[in-house]
């Protein structure tokens, strides 16, 4: 019997171990591939809708453009129209690459006394700073509709009707809430303080039920105003009317004046390199494509590649890139037409160098050795997306409402939920005793000015000048950490999207002590770090990076999987 039941065990394990491995899959968290057109968001129905621009004959910035107006349905608490942001736009018949900069405006017709009753250095312990995160006086003007609307103007090929047709439709049917929207509103307090807000998200006094249908027919109207009429359609008449009364009936500072003066800026991204590759990355005001690119300046001065992707070492390095990276952010980024931004000087190879000599191995640098160059937390509710069409067009957008669900107020029957990138200025700047971005000159209020922000949407082309990556991700000051780190994780240990964007994330700021780290990376790992003199703080996760990777034309799509619900969609030939 023993002899028998041997040589059972033999036979199986022998059959087992000689079977044919039909897919040997590279990492465990496998991307998905195509080979025509592919987009990346943070909702798979916003997703699905970009697919079906590009089914339409539409290019990668038509699919963005509806991907842009559907989160506003999809994703509220982040992707709403009634914020700003960035975009990279890649045309690959002209091989050219474009910065749209479509950040939200402080209001013309206010100034400090005006929103806190106070001077803020002198009375800083008085002003109440709620108001500029809650309620009408929070809210800068939105930039979202222009920079979408000046995208499709500019490089897109489909009428605004076709592209807005499919978000139309899903905001006149609704979408059913999922358990991440239930919630994000559930725990929001601000969504209830707004009578219009309240009437939208709740119902009989509960936050509205998982799997409840969500019909938005107001900003289904507000939507068809854009599709017929353009940017006349949210600018002007019935949507401008309606925002302005209610900001007169809130005390609220946008007037017809900034809707008037609005306007984008289209020009050159912010270009470094690491490695051989050319980054491409968002420039001012975004602070975000600095710091990347400082980084990945310091990154290019060690070899990470010997020390293993999740090794104590590597995790220091990167923790003391991202420390310099931010002192360059907080005390000269700023918007360029009120602040001459020296991002020559900040990037050149001298400073470079100063910041890699500063760098010791096996010891975290205390702030106050890392010198700014002589001459406020940031809410990490923001989406990003990425497109590729079929002809390798390309698009990186990242966008937000500032805080979840931005200042918490909705313009009654326009659907649209308010930013408060009022809170995102320096009130502080002058102050002797403050040393991060409170305080910082270049980003001091001032009436019509755009806040600085850490948003980056990022391309990288390989040393042949082939489009390569496109990424980006949420994430308010931690955005430039997942970025690099996903980079890093392609360039340095060549692994697939997938693997790169599953590795353990740290995020170290600028004067902070702290270093944010993910809680995946192992304890051995974090008692080195700790060794070195790192102040540990766990963050259960950093980012949600959306991206596509292309070899020799194939495009591997990855949604990160630390927000739920976000989704790959692959354009079938």
């Amino acid at each position: 019997m023993k002899i028998f039941l041997y040589f059972l065990l033999f036979t199986f394990n022998h059959f087992v171990l000689s079977q044919d491995r039909y897919i040997d899959y590279v990492s465990p968290y496998t991307p998905v591939p195509g080979s025509s057109g592919m987009v990346v968001s943070q909702n798979n129905l916003s997703s699905d809708i970009g697919i079906e621009i590009l089914n339409k004959g539409g290019n990668a910035v038509d699919a963005a453009v509806a991907v842009g107006f559907s989160l506003s349905i999809t994703l509220p608490r982040a992707g709403g129209i009634g914020g700003g942001g960035f975009m990279l736009v890649y045309l690959e018949k002209n091989k050219e690459i474009f910065f749209i900069d479509y950040r939200s405006k402080s209001p013309l017709n206010t100034n400090l006394k005006d929103i806190f009753k106070y001077d803020l250095i002198d009375e800083y312990k008085k002003i109440d700073f709620n108001k500029i995160r809650e309620g009408y006086k929070a809210a800068a003007m939105p930039g979202t509709v222009a920079g979408l609307l000046d995208a499709h103007a500019n490089f897109g090929v489909l009428t605004l009707e076709e592209i807005l047709e499919p978000v139309i439709k899903l905001a006149n049917d609704g979408i059913y809430v999922s358990n991440d929207l239930h919630k994000a509103i559930k725990n929001s307090k601000k969504l209830k303080k707004d009578n219009e807000s309240k009437r939208i998200y709740y119902k009989n006094g509960q936050s509205i039920q998982e799997g409840s249908l969500l019909k938005r027919p107001d900003l289904a109207r507000t939507l068809s105003l854009i599709s017929s009429k353009g940017k006349d359609g949210f600018y002007k008449g019935e949507t401008h009317e309606k925002f302005i009364k209610a900001m007169a009936e809130n005390n609220g500072f946008i007037s017809s004046d900034d809707f008037a003066s609005y306007k984008t800026n289209i020009g050159s991204p912010l270009i470094s390199s690491y490695r051989g590759n050319y980054i491409f990355s968002a420039g001012p005001p975004s602070g975000g494509g600095l710091v990347v690119s400082t980084s990945l300046n310091i990154l290019n001065g060690f070899n990470l590649n010997k020390y293993g992707s999740n090794s104590a070492a590597t995790y220091h390095l990167l923790a003391e890139a991202l420390r310099r990276g931010h002192n360059n952010r907080s005390h000269h980024m700023g918007d360029p037409n009120y602040y001459n931004v020296p991002m020559s000087t900040l990037l050149s190879k001298e400073r470079t160098l100063e910041f890699i000599k500063t760098i010791n191995l096996k010891k975290a640098t205390n702030s106050s050795k890392i010198k700014p160059l002589d001459i406020k937390n940031e809410s990490r509710n923001t989406t990003h997306y990425s497109i590729v069409d079929k002809d390798g067009n390309a698009v990186s957008n990242t966008f937000t409402l500032g805080y979840s669900f931005g200042s918490g107020v909705t313009v009654p029957g326009t659907g649209v939920l308010l930013n408060n990138q009022m809170g995102n200025f320096a009130y502080r700047y002058g102050d002797s005793s403050v040393q991060g971005r409170t305080g910082s000159p270049a980003n001091k209020y001032e009436p019509g000015k755009r806040p600085m922000s850490t948003m980056a949407p990022t391309m990288v082309f390989n040393s042949n000048k082939e489009l390569m990556l496109i990424t980006g991700s949420p994430g308010g000051s931690t955005i430039p950490a997942s970025i690099l780190r996903v980079i890093s994780g392609i360039v340095d240990f060549k692994l697939d999207i997938g693997a790169a964007t599953m590795l353990p994330r740290v995020h170290k700021d600028w004067p902070y002590k702290g270093l944010d780290y993910e809680t995946t990376i192992s304890k051995d790992t974090l008692s080195i770090l700790d060794n070195f003199g790192h102040n540990l703080e766990p963050d259960k996760t950093i980012g949600s990076t959306q991206s596509i990777h292309i070899i020799d034309g194939i495009r591997y799509g990855y949604s990160d999987l630390r927000r739920p619900n976000a989704s790959v969609a692959v354009q079938i030939n």
